[in-house]
């Protein structure tokens, strides 16, 4: 396993972060301990949940997994970089979401029982909040890193020039602000390409693509669905839409011998400003299958094939829409 640093830290994480939304819905809570002592095993230091994983309202489901997994002991919790979020609605009271100093504090406070630890590597915003002031988010991330709690703060979902407000007004607090942003990026999705990975670029921020294999679009979508996702008349509209995309791309990696998914994720991988795209594995096979993509390297020719199917927004802004 290769490790990069986390945007602008000291912070080395592993290439691949083990993104954990499938357990408890999807996956069962003995399989989802048995992918991350796999993920474990195959050095995989990075897991991502999330408070509102579970989409039980207000349980914070997988994090409770992840705390149950985490006090089995044997090193676990000093073995992982743990990120988790805050932002959706956890109760029905109005303040039980969003990004006031009030909720904040207390979210994080149940993410740490939840979790069963006395601390949060990575604390990600998980929305902008446009009704709270970033000199009350700042105040309250601040609080919580002096009292150890947390150690850093990332954004995810957010719009370029809102990192770029933060971290202008975290400098003027003497506060590192945002180290990471969590968007969704694929080949088949790539308006972050326009303005947020360079912000990130200029700002030191870490990324971390969410979705690389878009929603298992990516990962061999032609083939005949027999159940899950793929079965579902949703997948099977957006697999219609991209059919002309899919046969092309599917064509392509069998030509070089390679899986749709494996091409994906490392095409995300290919990018300079990319610290770990998230996996989301519901099984085993599915975690183990996922490190082809740091054993393979996509040439010049390969990419420009990639981009002819896959077409970006055609460069940064804003030479992507004006001389």
């Amino acid at each position: 396993m290769d490790y990069v640093g986390l945007g602008r830290t000291g912070l080395k994480v592993s290439r691949l972060c083990l993104g954990t939304m499938n357990f408890g819905p999807e996956t069962s809570e003995q399989e989802s301990f048995a992918i991350m002592d796999k993920a474990l095993e195959l050095g995989i230091n990075f897991f991502d949940t999330a408070n509102v994983y579970g989409w039980k309202r207000g349980e914070g489901w997988t994090e409770q997994i992840i705390g149950r997994w985490l006090a089995q002991g044997g090193g676990r919790r000093d073995q992982i970089v743990l990120a988790t979020k805050v932002y959706g609605r956890m109760g029905e009271l109005e303040n039980e979401r969003r990004l006031s100093a009030y909720h904040i504090r207390r979210a994080c406070e149940e993410s740490l029982r939840r979790l069963q630890t006395d601390h949060i590597d990575l604390y990600q915003m998980h929305h902008i909040d446009p009704e709270t002031p970033w000199e009350e988010i700042w105040q309250a991330m601040e609080i919580l890193v002096q009292q150890g709690k947390v150690i850093y703060v990332g954004s995810s979902n957010f719009p370029a020039w809102q990192i770029a407000t933060a971290n202008q007004l975290a400098a003027r607090r003497h506060f590192m602000g945002l180290v990471s942003e969590q968007s969704i990026y694929s080949l088949q999705t790539r308006t972050i390409e326009l303005e947020v990975i360079p912000v990130c670029r200029a700002y030191g921020l870490g990324l971390i693509p969410y979705s690389p294999l878009a929603g298992g679009l990516l990962a061999g979508a032609l083939a005949k669905p027999t159940e899950g996702r793929r079965s579902t008349e949703e997948f099977q509209s957006e697999v219609e839409k991209h059919r002309a995309q899919l046969t092309q791309y599917e064509d392509l990696c069998k030509q070089i011998g390679e899986s749709p998914s494996t091409v994906a994720l490392a095409w995300v991988l290919s990018n300079p400003v990319v610290t770990a795209p998230i996996i989301g594995p519901r099984t085993l096979a599915q975690l183990t299958d996922s490190l082809r993509a740091l054993e393979i390297t996509l040439d010049e020719q390969l990419l420009r094939q990639l981009d002819k199917i896959w077409p970006g927004p055609r460069g940064e802004a804003p030479e992507a829409y004006a001389w």
